[in-house]
């Protein structure tokens, strides 16, 4: 077991290392992105799948509660905690528009609209990213593997190079409470 262990921080670790070396330029796009939304009174949409709508959920949170630092409430919504409407438009439009109604009736132009996949593929993401983008919105996405998808959509896209699922969502966390870190700063 102590094997295990060991090994699973190492490769933590060596994920972070790489991540790190390459996603200076797309992280600090995406806090400058979300900082000029807040700051212009605009509003953030998150959603994922799985561990990735969890993501988005804490992320949200962090924003609308806070971080770090003692400061007023900023407009974030996570688009996967709603199970009414996630059920109701799974139902009765398909699953691979949930997020995509949601943006089509939340997002306004110049909100920022952050897509997180593990892959850039996730068929549900990818259209709501779309319509964001058609709305005016700027949009993000957070990554893994080549980007996928979301390297033609995204305004900035936060690439984790790896293969390894649980990696890239470890990194998208830490992704995340960077922005937040970022953002606490400008509104503190």
């Amino acid at each position: 077991m102590q094997s295990i262990i060991k090994n699973e921080f190492n490769q933590h670790l060596l994920t972070a290392k790489a991540t790190m070396e390459s996603i200076s330029e797309p992280l600090e796009e995406a806090a400058k992105i979300c900082i000029d939304c807040l700051k212009n009174k605009g509003k953030i949409l998150l959603f994922g799948n799985g561990g990735s709508a969890a993501d988005a959920q804490h992320i949200a949170a962090e924003l609308v509660g806070r971080y770090k630092n003692e400061r007023k409430g900023l407009s974030a919504i996570a688009l996967t905690t709603d199970t009414s409407a996630l059920t109701c438009i799974g139902n009765d439009y398909g699953y691979d528009i949930v997020f995509e109604r949601q943006v089509e009736a939340l997002a306004y132009k110049n909100d920022v609209v952050i897509g997180i996949s593990t892959g850039g593929t996730s068929i549900n993401v990818i259209k709501a990213l779309v319509v964001a983008k058609k709305i005016g919105c700027k949009v993000i996405g957070l990554s893994g593997r080549d980007g996928g998808e979301f390297n033609k959509i995204c305004d900035a896209n936060i690439i984790v190079q790896s293969e390894d699922t649980a990696r890239i969502q470890e990194m998208h966390i830490l992704i995340g409470h960077t922005i937040c870190q970022l953002i606490d700063l400008e509104f503190t």
